[in-house]
């Protein structure tokens, strides 16, 4: 029986080892079945105000579906690369696990390490494509089942499968259906790998292109740029960093926004408030270097989010001044 085992640590890679988990029936996924030596992932971290340690999505499935568990840290330790290699696993599978495998990890295992990358590789390498894909403004994204070696992404590629994206995509939306999507993509992949009907396909480097980790700071709007750009960097920064700016010196969430194909007076200052009527309808619209910037909900330090009509009446006083600065 083919021995697996599993690393990944967030929501993303949950479908991925749930799908694994229904399938370890004999002929289910794969011929004679396989099992599940243990789950990998990365270890526990105090979160929340409290500090008070949170397993991650991962450990939380395999925990739940009684699969051990092994949180050893980074595998560039020999100990913990030896520790693994006692195993004797036939194949890994790695999903947003967050660490970058040494190729004598890599090699271990018969079958190779497969790896669940979150877009249609060359395009976009990297800790997060998902919020760039969004950024970029992309028509359709779409998950890579690769065989890793030791760069970020650079393996080649076994199988691919799309999607089309909502106008409304966020990240939040769109990583639930990567992670659906990958895991069906993975559970095509693995009969046909093990049985050696699919030739891995190098990627094209010339189309390569990067992603790095996203930071807190990203989130700031820089109200100079178009209104269109803005609006897609509020769907990607959603749920993390955010899109925020201040006002009063408060930090205020921009939750939704759609851009406005409409240009301002020339000489109002990008991130002025302002009510913008169209077709009778009145719209709390922010000036951009581009267009206007339509906020649909809003978030007011310490407050709950809230519709702009709901916001206007309890804080019509933004309106006519200009968002930005930390106060």
């Amino acid at each position: 029986m083919l021995r697996i085992i599993y690393m990944g640590t967030p929501q993303f890679a949950v479908a991925a080892l749930e799908s694994l988990i229904e399938g370890r029936e004999p002929g289910a996924v794969l011929p004679g079945g396989y099992e599940i030596a243990t789950v990998v992932t990365r270890p526990d971290k105090p979160a929340g105000r409290g500090r008070g340690i949170v397993y991650s999505p991962v450990k939380q499935t395999a925990l739940a579906h009684n699969i051990p568990v092994w949180q050893p840290g980074s595998f560039k330790k020999a100990a913990n690369a030896e520790a693994l290699a006692a195993y004797q696993a036939d194949l890994y599978i790695v999903a947003a696990f967050g660490q970058i495998l040494p190729q004598a990890v890599l090699d271990q295992p018969r079958h190779g390490t497969l790896n669940i990358h979150a877009s249609l590789l060359p395009c976009y390498r990297g800790p997060d494509p998902i919020a760039e894909a969004i950024l970029q403004g992309d028509a359709e994204s779409g998950v890579s089942i690769m065989l890793l070696d030791a760069g970020v992404d650079t393996g080649p590629v076994l199988l691919k499968r799309t999607l089309s994206l909502t106008s409304d995509e966020t990240t939040g939306s769109l990583t639930q259906r990567l992670a659906d999507l990958g895991a069906r993509a993975l559970v095509e992949t693995l009969p046909l790998w093990i049985a050696g009907k699919i030739v891995p396909e190098p990627q094209d480097e010339s189309r390569a292109s990067h992603t790095r980790m996203l930071r807190k700071e990203d989130g700031e709007i820089r109200w100079e740029q178009p209104a269109s750009v803005l609006a897609r960097k509020v769907r990607a920064y959603t749920p993390w960093p955010g899109a925020y700016s201040y006002w009063r010196g408060k930090l205020l969430k921009i939750v939704a926004a759609q851009p406005l194909a409409v240009e301002p007076d020339a000489q109002v200052v990008p991130g002025t408030v302002f009510l913008h009527n169209e077709a009778g309808q009145r719209m709390l619209a922010i000036v951009t270097g581009s267009g206007l910037l339509r906020a649909q909900r809003l978030q007011l330090e310490g407050k709950r989010a809230m519709s702009a009509e709901e916001f206007l009446r309890g804080y019509g006083q933004m309106v006519g001044e200009v968002l930005g600065g930390n106060g």
